[in-house]
């Protein structure tokens, strides 16, 4: 094992460490949710995934995104790949650097186990949600994760077996309600905990 690896050991029972090594996750957008969503899983041990975002990086994404100063003006994914490596070098990440369309989710996110909805897009969160609504995959999207207080109105709600919503439902990015770092960061880190939540749940039914 790595050193990385090594440390985290401590925490997880080999079976568990093995079964959350071997899940493939696709991050459908590098924003707030899916750059904090990414690093959250990271160091809880996952090491297999598919992030996906055409955008780069502005000064007004450093409020809320896992991203640093110098990177203004990179490519998020590109980015981001070079922060998780440098939480754990032995990582296989693979960055797409396209706009997520109906004609190439499929393609890009159809090997993944489990995929994080990170999109600020309403209609590209329905897109995503539907899509893979009748596979197998595990989807984990976000609603409402605006403004600032009252941090226990963003909830993880489960949909069914497959789907996991978090946020509020209502609190959706605006003039009156920015998208500021601690809402954002809940909510990514609710995330990340149904993804290694549902991992461990899986080494218990094959206990």
């Amino acid at each position: 094992m790595t050193s990385f690896y090594d440390g985290i050991s401590r925490y997880f029972k080999p079976a568990e460490l093995e079964m959350i090594k071997s899940i493939k996750i696709g991050i459908a957008g590098a924003g707030g949710l899916g750059s904090n969503c990414a690093m959250n899983l990271v160091r809880s041990g996952f090491q297999n995934f598919v992030i996906a975002d055409f955008d780069t990086i502005d000064g007004s994404n450093l409020n809320r995104q896992f991203y640093f100063s110098n990177q203004r003006g990179f490519l998020k994914v590109d980015a981001l790949k070079q922060n998780l490596l440098k939480i754990n070098p032995s990582l296989s990440l693979t960055t797409i650097k396209e706009r997520i369309t109906v004609n190439n989710l499929e393609q890009i996110f159809g090997e993944c186990d489990c995929i994080v909805e990170a999109f600020d897009d309403a209609q590209a969160k329905k897109l995503l949600i539907e899509h893979f609504s009748n596979s197998t995959k595990l989807v984990v999207a976000a609603s409402g994760i605006a403004g600032c207080g009252n941090t226990d109105r963003i909830k993880t709600r489960k949909i069914n077996s497959r789907l996991y919503i978090i946020g509020d439902f209502v609190s959706e990015s605006s003039e009156q309600l920015p998208p500021y770092s601690p809402c954002v960061t809940i909510a990514a880190a609710k995330q990340a905990d149904v993804i290694l939540s549902h991992a461990i749940n899986l080494v218990m039914q094959t206990d």
